[in-house]
């Protein structure tokens, strides 16, 4: 059962790699396989099809990244509003980081597979909403605590910071640097006034 469960964790991580640096489309199962070493016939042991296997990495990745999330924004030692910036700065080294897997699978993959497979898309909607829920409530602390002003709408407001960045990272993709990460954290700092 281990031997099991570290092969089809072994397939994702690799799977994750080549996605990262080629897209989902971009990767055959071939490929995948070869680079992984697993014979065809254990991959459909795993995983139906490409696309439960799109899931799966989908579902693994945004289980990760939560727990990542959570981490980062509740450190204890940090309060609220250095907290959320902090998640924004990570963000802005991740997506210039010269290794494509530290970039956000969500940030290289929701064009993609929007169209492609519902289910691969409901996966990376769901886990936005997620990560939209510990960015509002960490500008909710801010406030509560003290170290961010008054807001009107903090969910309105994580949700419009989170889509700045979005696009600020599929700009920079496009212009390979990072001018406009450097302006999407002049804004987030901007949106989130101290006091």
């Amino acid at each position: 059962m281990e031997d099991q469960k570290a092969t089809r964790t072994h397939i994702l991580t690799v799977g994750r790699r080549l996605t990262a640096q080629k897209g989902y489309t971009g990767v055959g199962l071939s490929e995948l396989l070869k680079v992984a070493s697993v014979p065809k016939g254990s991959f459909y042991h795993y995983f139906a099809s490409k696309e439960a296997y799109g899931c799966a990495l989908l579902e693994d990745f945004i289980t990760e990244y939560k727990g990542r999330l959570a981490n980062s924004l509740q450190h204890l030692k940090m309060n609220a509003r250095s907290r959320f910036l902090a998640y924004f700065t990570d963000w802005h080294r991740k997506q210039v980081s010269p290794n494509p897997e530290d970039r956000c699978l969500v940030v290289r993959l929701s064009a993609e597979v929007a169209d492609l497979s519902p289910a691969m898309s409901s996966i990376l909607h769901q886990g936005v909403e997620s990560i939209l829920a510990y960015l509002a409530n960490t500008l909710k602390e801010g406030v509560a605590e003290g170290t961010i002003a008054q807001l009107d709408d903090p969910v309105a407001l994580a949700e419009t910071i989170y889509h700045l960045w979005l696009g600020a990272s599929l700009v920079a993709s496009l212009s390979h640097n990072d001018a406009s990460l450097n302006a999407a954290m002049r804004a987030t700092e901007a949106l989130v006034p101290r006091p």
